[in-house]
């Protein structure tokens, strides 16, 4: 079994999309000032690797508690625009820049969630028929082709949330 990694590391001053805000980590307590230290985060919801729910581009649509726990793991697989089998049942992750030419394909196979560099017109249409998006990946070149792998990425319990950072995870059965 392999576990790899695909969050980005959040740091204080990371770069954002432009008009989001700023990421701020400071830290407030210290092990000699209070015997243990803390953290103070600040950031949008929409940070380093990030979920997307529907309601991110769609006023009314489904927010992250509208959406059950099955909706953010699963079978998965890394897909490549040139093949013409994309697998049907899994969460469909994409190494290249993916456009709203993808849109009837994903559309007719409705996966759970797509991840990878999605344009911002795909992820609406996506985030429109109710498919969530994952953006902010790295190391997707780690993942295999051809072959499925569990996938993880949990966000955050925001009520009524639009989206969260994740720490995105794909595990690998060799």
């Amino acid at each position: 079994m392999k576990v790899i990694d695909l969050s980005m590391p959040i740091v204080d001053g990371m770069d954002v999309y432009p008009g989001d805000p700023e990421v701020n980590v400071k830290i407030t307590h210290t092990f000699e000032s209070h015997s243990w230290e803390l953290r103070q985060l600040s950031m949008g919801s929409h940070t380093g690797t990030h979920m997307d729910a529907p309601s991110h581009m769609h006023p009314g649509a489904a927010t992250l508690d509208d959406l059950p726990l099955e909706r953010f793991f699963g079978p998965s697989r890394l897909v490549r625009l040139e093949e013409t089998n994309w697998p049907e049942g899994r969460g469909l992750f994409f190494n290249d820049s993916v456009g709203m030419d993808c849109f009837d394909r994903l559309a007719a196979l409705l996966p759970p969630f797509v991840g990878g560099d999605l344009s911002e017109d795909l992820e609406r249409a996506l985030l429109g028929i109710n498919i969530v998006t994952y953006t902010g990946l790295q190391s997707m070149e780690r993942l295999p082709v051809g072959t499925d792998f569990m996938f993880y990425g949990f966000p955050l319990r925001l009520v009524s949330g639009d989206g969260s950072p994740v720490r995105a995870v794909a595990v690998v059965y060799e």
